[in-house]
């Protein structure tokens, strides 16, 4: 498909004009006046160079191209004009970060020229975006899949964390946190480093000797260490580091900071993380939410207010016993997927994936596995059949 190019003029005959030059060579449209313009950058499809006059009634071109490029960053923004003065062309370029400033009339080849380095600097922008994106989400996908690898049941409590976390944020009205949800995943990354019967003693609040205790709490700045290397994911690193950091300045890292200064996704994971430890061990929801009020001072009030809420809403769901083929993914287990010599599987609060359902569906089928498992359904979800 060609790159599309926009021009945004308040006269229809010059419009005209340049769908005539370029008719063939790029995919053109036209808006009459700014506010047309900025319609159809909204609405439509994106253009990989914007081309406005600057002046214009309503909005003009600096405001047209400030607007383009909030709305559209990657988009290529020219401005053309007949008022070709020194303090214009500063004013554009600063307003609207322009690529190129034409002035009118512009020669045809020039415009030629100038509008194929916009798009060639467009598909240079998109390209290094894509590529990076990919990189960074292909960075955690390993990640993430090594720790469910080398430690299921850290790779369990990442996912329930995460999903806890991302139930947190909804409740707070936080949106667009990419950074907490990815901290959130690979939370437990650090992890890879301690053994399996120290994690076990953990995760089950046992008693654990200084060493111990060492080598768990480093697990937190190891896993920064482990993310800082990746880029764009500083942020992310910051609030793994932060992750076991109670609000009144407790945990590790042992530093001066605490309250506000404790990045908002570190002190969201460790509420969740906290609360997730006391389930694991055998509380209910309302009593690991009981414990953690009695230790409020190492949490921020609002998300300890808002996981409040949640426990209240949770009441609503109770456990049920279903064959695997009535089971959908996004469900949350209830309790342990064992197999029959009682070989742990899968732990309670692991939400169920595609992928999952299809495994435990074939360890059903050729008898490793009870046909039907414990999962999480709300309370008065009547249509939904016990096994």
């Amino acid at each position: 498909m060609p790159d599309r190019v926009l021009f945004v003029d308040d006269e229809p005959n010059i419009l005209m004009s340049f769908r005539r030059q370029l008719h063939g060579l790029l995919d053109v449209s036209t808006a009459e006046g700014g506010q047309a313009g900025l319609d159809m950058i909204v609405d439509g499809k994106p253009f990989a160079v914007v081309v406005a006059d600057m002046k214009m009634p309503g909005i003009d071109g600096i405001h047209l191209l400030r607007q383009v490029k909030k709305i559209a960053p990657e988009t290529v923004r020219m401005m053309l004009t007949g008022q070709a003065d020194m303090e214009t062309a500063i004013d554009a370029v600063n307003e609207g970060s322009i690529f190129r400033f034409l002035t009118k009339p512009c020669p045809k080849d020039l415009l030629i020229k100038s509008l194929q380095a916009g798009v060639e600097q467009y598909r240079l922008i998109t390209a290094e975006k894509e590529l990076l994106e990919k990189t960074l989400s292909g960075s955690v996908k390993v990640l993430s899949d090594v720790l469910a690898l080398t430690r299921t049941k850290s790779f369990g409590h990442a996912q329930r964390v995460r999903r806890m976390v991302q139930e947190l944020m909804s409740c707070l009205g936080i949106n667009n946190a990419w950074e907490i949800d990815v901290a959130s995943m690979l939370s437990q990354i650090g992890c890879v480093t301690v053994p399996d019967e120290v994690l076990l003693k953990f995760y089950g609040s046992d008693e654990v000797t200084d060493g111990e205790k060492q080598m768990f709490e480093a697990h937190p700045a190891i896993g920064a260490e482990l993310i800082q290397s990746i880029p764009r994911l500083g942020g992310v690193a910051r609030i793994i580091a932060y992750q076991e950091k109670g609000y009144d300045g407790s945990g590790v890292p042992q530093d001066n900071v605490s309250g506000e200064d404790i990045p908002l996704g570190s002190r969201l994971l460790k509420l969740a993380l906290d609360f997730d430890n006391y389930t694991m061990s055998g509380s209910s929801q309302v009593e690991a939410l009981q414990k953690l009020r009695r230790r409020r001072a190492r949490y921020d009030l609002r998300a300890l207010e808002a996981l409040g809420k949640i426990v209240a809403e949770a009441l609503v769901y109770e456990i049920r016993r279903l064959n695997v083929n009535e089971i959908v993914p996004g469900m949350v287990l209830g309790a342990d997927v064992r197999t029959k010599d009682k070989v742990l599987l899968v732990p309670r609060g692991h939400e169920l994936t595609a992928t999952l359902l299809w495994r435990l569906k074939n360890f059903a089928t050729i008898g490793v596995i009870d046909g039907s498992v414990s999962v999480l359904v709300r309370a008065d979800s009547a249509h939904i059949s016990q096994a």
